[in-house]
C-alpha cells in the first residue's frame, strides 16, 4: 500500500491522505458472505446512550471473515483482494478446493494465485494457519486464538503481528505488538505472517466531515462545559479540572486503574505491556 496526496483544492483537502488502493483487485463483493449491519448509535436495548460519540455514518454491509480457519488439509486459492469497510486490513477471498468460499485477513506478500491451507500438517508459510505448538520458536504471526476452536481474537488489524517467543507445557508465550508476553495454550490456532496495509496508521483524516462518514461524533472536553453537565466545567475563562481528572460521571480518568483484581487470565501474562 502506498499513500496518495490529495491536491489542496478547499482547506479540508490541505494535508489529507488516502490509500492509493493499489492492491485491490475487485471492488464487487462476494454476495454470499455478505450480511446486513445494522447501526446502533452508541445506544444499548432501552434507547439510553452506553458509548458516546457514535452515531451517523455511510452504510455498510458487513463480510463475514473465516477467523477460525478450521476447514484442515483443503487447500484453497487466493481470487481476489478486497476492501473491507468495517476494518483497517484488507481481506481475501479465497476459493477452497471442495468449491466453498470464504474471506480472511490478508497478510503481507500472499497475492491473488497463491494457495494457503490451515491445519496440523500445513507448512509454515504466509496465509497458512496452523496450532501454536508446531509453529517454530520466533516465527511471525497473526490472528490468535485464545480459546481453541473460538476463533483468532488477538493481533487482527493492519500492520499488527505477534512472535513466538517460547514453549512450556501446554503452553506457548508469545510477544504482543503491544510488548505483553502472553502464554496461550498450544491448540489454539494462529496464522503466519504480518497483516498487511501497514501504513494505514500514516493517514490523515483531514477534515471533520471525514470522521463523521466513519460514524464518529464529535468529541466536546469536559472543561468547555457547565459545572452541572461536566466535574471540570465551569469557572470564568480557562480553567484545569481543579484536581484529579474525571469522567463525566465523577469516576477517576487518566491512569486510574479499572481492571478487576483476580482475573483468571491474569496467570497467563508473563510480562504486562510497557506504560
Amino acid at each position: 500500500m502506498a499513500i496518495r496526496k490529495i491536491n489542496p483544492t478547499s482547506p479540508g483537502q490541505r494535508g489529507m491522505t488516502k490509500s492509493d488502493y493499489q492492491e485491490i483487485t475487485c471492488t464487487t463483493p462476494e454476495k454470499s458472505l455478505l450480511k446486513p449491519l445494522k447501526k446502533t448509535a452508541g445506544r444499548n436495548n432501552t434507547g439510553r446512550i452506553t458509548c458516546r460519540h457514535k452515531g451517523g455514518g455511510v452504510k455498510r454491509t458487513y463480510r463475514i471473515i473465516d477467523f477460525k480457519r478450521e476447514k484442515f488439509g483443503v487447500p484453497a486459492t487466493v481470487k481476489t483482494i478486497e476492501y473491507d469497510p468495517n476494518r483497517n486490513v484488507r481481506i481475501s477471498l479465497v476459493f477452497y478446493a471442495d468449491g466453498e468460499k470464504r474471506y480472511i485477513l490478508t497478510p503481507e506478500g500472499l497475492n491473488v494465485g497463491d494457495v494457503i491451507v490451515s491445519g496440523p500438517e500445513a507448512p509454515v508459510q504466509i496465509g497458512n494457519a496452523l496450532p501454536l505448538e508446531l509453529i517454530p520458536l520466533g516465527t511471525i504471526v497473526h490472528n490468535i486464538e485464545l480459546t481453541p476452536g473460538r476463533g483468532g481474537v488477538m493481533v487482527r488489524s493492519a500492520g499488527n503481528a505477534a512472535q513466538v517467543m517460547a514453549k512450556e507445557g501446554n503452553y506457548v508465550t508469545i510477544k504482543l505488538p503491544s510488548s505483553e508476553m502472553r502464554m496461550v495454550r498450544k491448540e489454539c490456532m494462529a496464522t503466519i505472517g504480518t497483516l498487511g496495509n501497514s501504513e494505514f496508521k500514516n493517514l490523515s483524516i483531514g477534515k471533520a466531515g471525514r470522521k463523521r462518514y466513519m460514524g464518529i461524533r464529535p468529541t466536546v472536553r469536559g472543561v468547555t462545559m457547565n459545572p452541572c453537565d461536566h466535574p471540570h466545567g465551569g469557572g470564568e475563562g480557562k480553567t484545569g479540572p481543579g484536581g484529579h481528572p474525571k469522567t463525566p460521571w465523577g469516576k477517576p480518568a487518566l491512569g486510574y486503574k479499572t481492571r478487576k483484581k483476580g482475573k483468571a487470565s491474569d496467570k497467563l501474562i508473563v510480562r504486562r505491556r510497557k506504560k
